[in-house]
């Protein structure tokens, strides 16, 4: 007698090209839903909202033209902030260079691509240099790179320290899919460009976070394990207290709270995000940006689900576009769905083109892997002629 039974089936692997287009989705998609609600607290945003926001909202004041402090910026309805412009200025830069980038990369391409090339600016809803959106601690890079010809590798010091490096990082991660300590040394290189101390730590941490994500078989818990293997000092220390709190949740609304007190103490921000201390955003071997540890946290919560993680990032609050953006980007690279009508609405509100940076660096993420792989053929070949028995 024949066996009838049908194989056993196998759940596919999502490819390179599949985690690719998930992580810059759900970065671009996590930064559209928490533009509208930055810089608020939680409960400001419960009571704007008449509960947590649960998708797309419109802007904070309906005279967003001129209410301060956010005049003349459009955050809302579907618009991605200068996280997702900065993000696909690097990928722009990776098809330029098509190879590792590192600090110099950051003064020959991305800053003439900020000053130089004008593009649709959802949040201006009107043509400009990207240079006329970015925060001012992205314009420290032309500041000091194109005005003040500051070694590429020490540009960043004297900048704010805070996430301005790290919100945009998730292609580095890409990159080097699968290699997070690659990842955290490439990106630590371009990332000295524009931020020094805990700013720049973040920033090699999240890329490493993504290689890690896109490791056939991750987990939000082998994400968080390579980040901590590679962090430092008090990006280390505040990732443990944070991921601490978040592994007694499986829903984001009631750890809001938790995360945010163990954050703190490692936050120069203080209490008040718009009124930060004295003390805000100076190096420090001890402090800790606010936005990478609470996405990390949120993505243990959230366990790979794209709407839990991303929404928890939303109704934090504060700086909630960047920790979007870093933990949208998480689930992307782990290869959990981003929904489909979110995507669709913030491409069409945005103008944007989610699609094509996403195919654009897979190529040339193969090219570089190609490039690796003879570079190690010739390591290997170099290493086995100098130990050869005589």
């Amino acid at each position: 007698m024949t066996d009838t039974a049908a194989p056993p089936t196998t759940t596919a692997c999502p490819s390179l090209a599949d985690r690719t287009a998930g992580a810059l989705a759900g970065a671009a998609v996590g930064d559209a839903l928490g533009g509208p609600v930055e810089g608020w607290s939680p409960e400001q945003i419960r009571e704007r909202h008449g509960g947590p926001v649960r998708g797309i909202v419109g802007p904070w004041h309906e005279d967003w033209r001129t209410a301060r402090p956010l005049a003349p910026y459009h955050k809302g309805d579907g618009h991605v902030t200068d996280d997702t412009l900065m993000t696909h200025a690097l990928i722009r830069v990776y098809e330029q260079v098509r190879d590792h980038l590192d600090a110099y990369a950051v003064a020959e391409h991305l800053v003439p691509d900020l000053m130089t090339h004008p593009r649709w600016i959802p949040e201006l809803e009107a043509e400009a240099l990207p240079l006329q959106r970015v925060f001012l601690a992205e314009k420290w890079l032309v500041t000091r790179l194109h005005y003040g010809h500051a070694d590429p590798r020490e540009a960043g010091v004297g900048n704010i320290v805070n996430c301005g490096a790290a919100m945009y990082m998730a292609p580095v991660g890409l990159v080097n899919a699968g290699d997070p300590r690659g990842a955290y040394t490439e990106a630590l290189d371009v990332a000295g460009a524009h931020q020094s101390s805990y700013g720049r730590e973040a920033a090699g941490v999240l890329a490493a976070a993504v290689a890690a994500a896109c490791t056939p078989g991750a987990t939000p818990d082998s994400v968080v394990e390579a980040a901590l293997a590679l962090a430092k000092d008090g990006t280390r220390t505040a990732i443990e207290a944070v991921c601490e709190v978040a592994v007694k949740y499986d829903e984001s609304e009631p750890a809001l709270p938790q995360l945010r007190g163990a954050v703190s103490p490692f936050d120069t921000v203080g209490p008040e995000y718009r009124r930060p201390s004295l003390g805000a955003r100076r190096p420090s071997r001890l402090h800790s940006i606010e936005e990478l540890p609470i996405a990390l946290g949120l993505l243990l919560i959230g366990g790979g689900d794209y709407r839990e993680t991303v929404l928890g990032a939303v109704n934090y609050g504060r700086d909630c576009d960047s920790i979007a953006t870093m933990s949208g980007a998480l689930v992307g690279a782990l290869g959990h769905p981003v929904p489909t009508e979110w995507t669709a609405a913030v491409s069409e509100a945005s103008r944007l083109d989610l699609t094509a940076p996403a195919e654009a660096l897979t190529a040339v993420t193969r090219e570089i892997h190609h490039r690796d792989l003879l570079r190690r053929r010739a390591h290997e070949a170099a290493f086995a002629a100098l130990t050869e028995v005589r």
